[in-house]
């Protein structure tokens, strides 16, 4: 019961310190239409900026396609571009970390098992 009461704490000091800071909204344009499509784009003044669209997917659900930009502590414009369907969420920015290239003797390896594959080899 202590550890709750000490979260709910923490939670509002952390948002008493959120309220501090106003933004005001530069642009709001909603688009809702009863099929479950939709679009908006939203800009606000600390220079925040998303745009989302809406489309009926091949199973019915409606698929995601937007944006978002954001400013980085160094003052740079981080962009976020992605589309959320049927394959899921998929983001692609320069921001978002990256795995480390292969070394070259794991592109051999790979080389290797396809070819042990093709002629039938199997290990236990």
């Amino acid at each position: 019961m202590k550890l709750i009461v000490l979260a709910c704490l923490a939670a509002v000091a952390v948002a008493a310190k959120l309220e501090d800071r106003v933004v005001t909204l530069l642009r709001d344009d909603r688009v809702a239409n009863e099929d479950g499509t939709f679009s908006y784009a939203v800009q606000a003044d600390n220079g925040i900026n998303t745009a989302v669209e809406g489309v009926v997917g091949s199973a019915g659900q409606i698929n995601h396609q937007g944006s978002y930009t954001y400013t980085l502590e160094d003052g740079t414009q981080a962009v976020v571009t992605y589309i959320a369907n049927e394959n899921g969420f998929q983001p692609q920015s320069s921001i978002l970390p990256t795995p480390h290239p292969l070394p070259a003797h794991v592109f051999e390896l790979l080389e290797i098992a396809e070819r042990q594959r093709a002629a039938g080899i199997v290990f236990n």
